[in-house]
């Protein structure tokens, strides 16, 4: 996996390692799409090297079985939604708009 990161600044697209973390103008890619990547006509592509595929560390393994246990948790019932998630008010493809629930007050906090 590579992540392709657009600096539009400088007209420059970065290919390099998969990033830890989510940024705009971010994409990752799997390796067939980052070999058959060009670069917008007068654009630079930069390929940085990265290093070739480690071990899983102990941290990645419990990472990866974290994400598991939370993806098979049951849905929420009827009229409860999940945590950190809106409420889908619209659609555009594969996008969804989201409005976010008013916090709920606790007591004493009024």
């Amino acid at each position: 996996m590579f992540t392709l990161t657009y600096v539009y600044r400088d007209s420059t697209a970065v290919l390099g390692p998969l990033a830890t973390y989510a940024e705009p103008h971010c994409y990752d890619l799997c390796a067939e799409h980052s070999e058959r990547l060009t670069a917008p006509m007068g654009w630079e592509l930069v390929r940085l090297p990265v290093e070739e595929e480690a071990e899983p560390s102990a941290d990645d393994l419990e990472a990866l079985a974290d994400a598991v246990r939370e993806a098979a948790k049951p849905a929420p019932g009827p009229g409860q939604e999940p945590v950190g998630q809106g409420t889908e008010v619209g659609r555009r493809g594969h996008l969804r708009v989201l409005r976010s629930e008013p916090a709920a007050t606790q007591p004493g906090q009024e």
